[in-house]
């Protein structure tokens, strides 16, 4: 009886062992592609929407990383909108749409610069990190409008789900930032990826959520623990923030944008309801322009 039990205890040991090394597989090379998504090439350029532009290229701050985008000058030079993409898009933004949006703030004054994020659209690098090391893409998008006299050195930024966490850590960290848009911002990645890595992967919950959230950093020395704009918002101290949600998100749910707010509450908040993820603009386009001229409008007045 001993060594039937011995037996079953070996054979049962040996099938552990198995779905073990089988989860962690699955989670490991979900992990790697998940961070490294190819490229969305670019499909249209301002001129479609019947703006002039000028190809320009810069360096990420700290890595060097060279960075690919557009430039949409106003006569007026107002202000400097810097736009900031998200995850696994490019300078388009095609699925808000972002050009015609562009093609608004051009027109009521104000310069644009469209760039693509490292393993994005045109630009170098080959990982994506979710916020991590795209903040340095978004804060040498800042040097680079700095570096160009010609342009007013007053710059706020318009980031979108991925690009819209981004634009919140970058103002936290640059207090030259005079103002950020968040369009669907999750408030906290660590938190928000053991919630929906299902969703991103069509995998179990349980147990690959956790699984894949650690493995992931081991594999690429990413740490989503750093990306946590509810935990540095609050560094903004007084500076505008305009905060955008669809009610009807079910990518990034409307409590992360009512997370921080709370967590900073001289943030503005814009709800939409039936929006679904980034598409508050293309659902209510005239209340969007509205809300977002009017608050940029205060941003240029501000001293």
């Amino acid at each position: 009886m001993n060594a039937v039990w011995g037996k079953v205890l070996r054979r049962l040991g040996v099938a552990l062992l198995s779905l073990s090394v089988f989860i962690l597989g699955i989670s490991g090379y979900v992990g790697w592609n998940l961070t490294h998504p190819p490229k969305k090439a670019l499909q249209t350029t301002p001129a479609a929407v019947g703006l002039p532009y000028e190809p320009v290229s810069f360096v990420s701050r700290e890595d060097g990383l060279v960075l690919q985008g557009w430039l949409l000058r106003s006569p007026e030079n107002r202000l400097t909108v810097i736009c900031s993409h998200g995850y696994r898009q490019n300078r388009e933004q095609a699925d808000v749409p972002l050009l015609p949006l562009a093609k608004v703030l051009v027109e009521h004054g104000m310069n644009v610069l469209l760039f693509d994020y490292r393993n994005s659209g045109e630009s170098a690098g080959e990982m994506t990190s979710v916020g991590q090391y795209e903040v340095r893409d978004l804060l040498g998008a800042v040097d680079y409008v700095h570096s160009r006299q010609e342009l007013n050195p007053k710059v706020a930024l318009l980031g979108f789900s991925m690009g819209a966490a981004t634009a919140i850590l970058a103002g936290a960290a640059e207090p030259t930032v005079a103002a950020v848009v968040a369009d669907a911002p999750f408030a906290d990645l660590t938190r928000y990826l053991e919630a929906n890595f299902s969703v991103w992967t069509g995998l179990p919950a349980v147990p690959f959520n956790r699984t894949i959230l650690a493995v992931t950093p081991i594999l690429t020395g990413l740490q989503p623990e750093k990306v946590s704009p509810v935990q540095v918002v609050g560094m903004f101290a007084g500076r505008p923030l305009l905060l955008i949600h669809g009610e009807a998100d079910e990518d990034i749910a409307p409590e992360n944008s009512r997370e921080l707010q709370q967590a900073y509450p001289a943030a503005e908040l814009l709800l939409v309801a039936s929006a679904r993820h980034v598409k508050s603009y293309q659902q209510e386009s005239m209340r969007y322009e509205a809300a977002l001229l009017n608050f940029l409008q205060k941003v240029e007045l501000a001293h």
